[in-house]
């Protein structure tokens, strides 16, 4: 079971994260989420339990409990929803026209 844990205190660590969970079962996985940029928690992370029922009582257990002074929101993860590859992401243009978008008509006059 895969779940999303939110409102994390920023000290907070995968490894912390990992042992939280273990209290109720096989943990799988434990990743705090960080910036790209900055290497800092961005305040969630996911854990993955090996069973749906430890996973559950975990959930029910943890949701809303104080972890080193915030108070901690933990559901079972949603699916991500399929990103499409029929567009660019960005502004780097593509697409049939190859992004360029000319200001004026050829043919007008200034």
């Amino acid at each position: 079971m895969n779940i999303f844990v939110s409102g994390l205190n920023y000290s907070l660590t995968s490894e912390e994260l990992n042992a939280l969970f273990s209290q109720y079962g096989a943990v799988t996985s434990a990743k705090v989420v960080t910036d790209r940029e900055t290497g800092r928690s961005r305040g969630f992370g996911f854990v993955e339990m090996a069973g749906d029922e430890e996973g559950r009582n975990a959930v029910s257990a943890l949701d809303q409990t104080e972890v080193k002074g915030r108070k901690i929101n933990v559901k079972e993860a949603e699916d991500r929803p399929q990103r499409s590859n029929d567009r660019p992401r960005g502004n780097f243009g593509g697409g049939r026209d190859g992004g360029f978008k000319p200001r004026f008509n050829r043919d007008s006059r200034f």
